[in-house]
Formats: C-alpha cells, sequence, structure tokens
C-alpha cells in the first residue's frame, strides 16, 4: 500500500528533477540555445479540451489565456508522473538507495513523449522531422531528458540523504 510519505517523496523527487532540467534549459538559453517555450506547451494542452490535439504549427494557433502558466504547471505535472513511473519501475526502495543507472535510463526514455506524441501534435513531425535540423533536435531533446533522469537521482540522493 502507498503512503501519503510514500507520495510525497515521489512528488518532490519530480519536482526536484524538473528543477535540474530547468537549470539546465537556462544554462543552454544563456548560451543562446532555442528550448521550448511552456507557453507554447500550455496552448496545446488549452486546445485538447477544445477538441484539438494536432496542429499545423502550435505557435500559429490561437493563443489560450494563461498558456504560459498552464505549461508550466503541466511540466512539473509531468516530471512528477515521470518520478512516479521511475519509483514504479523500481519500486518505493529506490528512493531509499537511489542508483543513477536506473534513474538516467527512464529520464532518457521519457525522450518518447516529446518525439512521438507532442513534436508531432504541435507540429514539428514525428522526431522533429519538419523542423530544419531534426537530428540536432532530437539529439538536444536526449540530452534534456537525460540531465532529467540526472535529476532524478539528484533529487532522491538530496532527499534522501536530508532524512536519514
Amino acid at each position: 500500500m502507498t503512503s501519503l510519505s510514500d507520495i510525497t517523496l515521489v512528488v518532490l523527487i519530480g519536482i526536484g528533477a524538473t528543477a535540474i532540467m530547468d537549470a539546465w534549459l537556462a544554462l543552454l538559453a544563456r548560451l543562446g540555445v532555442r528550448t521550448l517555450d511552456f507557453a507554447l506547451l500550455g496552448r496545446w494542452i488549452g486546445h485538447l479540451p477544445r477538441g484539438r490535439l494536432a496542429h499545423a504549427s502550435i505557435a500559429k494557433a490561437p493563443p489560450i489565456r494563461g498558456e504560459r502558466a498552464l505549461g508550466w504547471i503541466a511540466h512539473y505535472a509531468i516530471g512528477v508522473a515521470f518520478a512516479g513511473l521511475l519509483v514504479g519501475i523500481q519500486g518505493i526502495a529506490w528512493t531509499s538507495r537511489p542508483s543513477l543507472l536506473p534513474a538516467i535510463m527512464v529520464g532518457a526514455g521519457t525522450v518518447v513523449a516529446p518525439l512521438c506524441i507532442m513534436q508531432p501534435a504541435m507540429g514539428a513531425g514525428f522526431a522533429a522531422a519538419r523542423t530544419p535540423a531534426p537530428l540536432k533536435n532530437c539529439l538536444r531533446s536526449v540530452a534534456n531528458h537525460t540531465v532529467f533522469g540526472l535529476g532524478l537521482y539528484l533529487a532522491a540522493f538530496a532527499l534522501q540523504a536530508i532524512t536519514r
């Protein structure tokens, strides 16, 4: 049976891992590397209840009220869900003795979501095929999600160290 403390732990790991990924994205942005505008994620999600899953270009779709906030909330909720996936695969015991390899593998594996679902639905095509540099964009996505995996490990390690 899952306890409230287990759920809280997973939520904190997901938030921590997502924050680490965001720090990585902020560094990339400072270096001039373009990263996802989470307002566009919010726009895509905002169009879902209106029956619109796919767009030719999400940037050209009509804006949704509160799309930036919706995008950021969704970004962190997805991070928490992926932390739950890791703990679901590894078991709650992983949180008390986190190991790097499972976290990196799950983190890198989460790249399937943007490459196969979000990019096609937002108009970028499967694995960013409709972008000017598909391979570069795919590799960047893999790197970003691998950093998220590292964040899963670091957040779990930090929480484990704090709660000893």
